[in-house]
């Protein structure tokens, strides 16, 4: 169960003592918390899976400051690059999304003023959530798994799945006789591993390399080159740099599982990049969540 101090513990006292409050008084708060959201002169709102608490408390652009100012460790200035991506990862894996005035310089962020709105997304494992797809991705013929596409609409679990299947694949799987394999992940936006200062913050397996920050078609081939993993795994894939990338690297024998928006086949056949690799069979298998 999620310790809600973790989390709130970068709220100024005032706000932090609230919070505090309403989820000693609310046992689904810690079960089942998903976002708190803040926005400037709004409520706070804190998003259940089965609904929403509002908290009549309007939010200040000083709160706001305090706040971010107490997850980048009083340095703002050395979270730039992670800010100007719109989140921030904290301990325990969870995730800020930030929004405000873009800063843009050659079609680029380069900073973000005049903060509005922190989203803590809450980051929960589910071990062993993967299970049930396990049958569909290891190819016990070759002890190996098929090159493998997860899909499903945004929210439904593709991510906590793609990184349960990571972590049992990456341990090995006894009870079908699966013994763990090298596996690289490109973990663009964090959403995988987590990492908090170069520790990943979930369980992704012990023969498990990340990369983060770095776009998926260039991490793949940096991993590839470096670390010679016998499997890869990114979220999220769709553009043609990805596609590219992807298809060099079954060309070169390492297997790979990935995930992508969306909600059928059609979906799949709308995107002509992964569509090619489908119809090339470098996906061998879909999985619709």
């Amino acid at each position: 169960m999620l310790n809600i101090d973790e989390v709130i513990k970068y709220f100024p006292n005032q706000l932090y003592q609230l919070l505090k409050n309403v989820s000693l008084q609310n046992q689904a708060v810690e079960s089942s918390l998903q976002e708190i959201r803040i926005r400037v002169n709004r409520p706070i709102i804190l998003k259940l899976r089965q609904a929403d608490i509002l908290i009549d408390y309007k939010i200040t652009q000083t709160e706001i400051l305090q706040t971010l100012e107490r997850l980048c460790e009083n340095s703002i200035y050395a979270y730039k690059n992670q800010i100007c991506n719109g989140y921030l990862t904290i301990k325990g894996g969870h995730r800020i999304g930030i929004t405000g005035t873009a800063v843009v310089e050659d079609e680029k962020v380069i900073n973000l003023k005049y903060i509005t709105s922190l989203n803590f997304r809450i980051a929960r494992q589910i071990l062993g959530c993967c299970n049930k797809f396990l049958k569909e991705i290891i190819n016990n013929e070759d002890n190996t798994i098929y090159n493998t596409l997860l899909v499903s609409p945004p929210g439904k679990g593709k991510t906590t799945i793609l990184r349960d299947v990571i972590r049992r694949i990456s341990n090995g799987v006894e009870e079908m006789n699966f013994t763990g394999k090298t596996c690289a992940v490109v973990d663009e936006r964090g959403e995988i591993a987590a990492m908090y200062k170069g520790v990943p913050q979930n369980d992704i397996g012990i023969r498990t390399d990340v990369i983060e920050n770095i776009s998926k078609s260039k991490g793949i081939k940096m991993l590839i080159r470096s670390m010679a993993p016998e499997i890869i795994a990114c979220d999220e894939i769709g553009s043609r740099e990805d596609v590219e990338a992807i298809s060099q690297a079954t060309i070169s024998g390492v297997k790979g599982i990935f995930t992508m928006h969306g909600k059928n086949i059609n979906d799949i056949k709308q995107n002509k990049y992964i569509n090619t690799l489908v119809e090339n069979k470098q996906i061998e298998k879909i999985i619709f969540i």
